[in-house]
Order: structure tokens, then sequence, then C-alpha cells
């Protein structure tokens, strides 16, 4: 189990990979960003895009979703996340994109209220099979302290 003390700052983990298909692409938005270049071909041959791309939110969801798995694979004592800063939406991600997870511990403290957490800061950059990064964002983490 991975616990506080073990957390190294600047320790950075490489894991996932995420297949983004058209159709789970026009599920998500049709349910949580319903614009119309994440929906319809010819709409999205309109703009900047040029063709049908993820919703932004999507990508987060896919990030979460092995950001989860990475975190239950290496057994961490993760309590959740009093939040996110700086989410950037760097590239568009579009059905056929691979995408995979690069993340960096950059900073760590024991809560002063909470002695038994600790609270620890990484930056993690979600890239495409091409290695351009698509999303970028700092999140604050929660984790068991071992004692």
């Amino acid at each position: 189990m991975l616990f506080y003390e073990d957390l190294e700052i600047g320790k950075v983990s490489k894991f996932g990979s995420y297949a983004v298909t058209r159709a789970e692409m026009i599920e998500f938005a049709s349910k949580y960003d319903p614009q119309a270049f994440h929906l319809d071909d010819e709409a999205a041959a309109q703009t900047h895009f040029g063709r049908l791309s993820a919703s932004g939110w999507h990508t987060c969801a896919m990030m979460m979703a092995m950001l989860v798995e990475n975190i239950q694979a290496t057994e961490q004592a993760g309590l959740g996340s009093p939040g996110i800063d700086n989410l950037r939406w760097i590239k568009p991600v579009f059905a056929g994109d691979i995408l995979r997870c690069e993340s960096e511990t950059t900073s760590k403290r024991r809560s002063k209220s909470r002695p038994e957490m600790g609270i620890f800061k990484t930056r993690t950059v979600v890239y495409n099979q091409n290695d351009k990064p698509v999303l970028t964002m700092e999140s604050n983490g929660l984790i068991k302290v071992r004692e």
C-alpha cells in the first residue's frame, strides 16, 4: 500500500491507454455537452476542429478512468481530492486517438487540521498517440498517513 510517506516529490508516473471511440464521444456529448461540434459531422466540419471532437469534459472523464485504474493498480491509500487547479484543454481529441497519462508529484504536506492525512499536488498531462499533450491539470490529492 502506498501512503503519504511513500510519495516522492518529482516522481513521474506513466500510465493508461484509452482508445477514443466515435460512439462514446457522441454518447457523452449527448448527455453532458450537447454542442453541435461534438454531435454532428457537418457542424463540426465548419469549426476550427474540422471534424467531430470529444468534449473537453469527456477528455477529463477518460483521464479520470485511467487515473483511478492506476490508483487501484498501485494500491494507493487515497482519500479523494479537494479539487483541481489550472485545467487546460491543449488540443482536440478525436475518434481513433489513443490517450495516456503522465503525472508528477510536485509537493506534499501533512494536513494541519487532520494529521492522519496528507495533501499532495500533482501535475498531470494527457497525451495522444502522437505524444502531443491534449490536456494538462494540477490536482490536489488526499492520502492516508501510515502512522
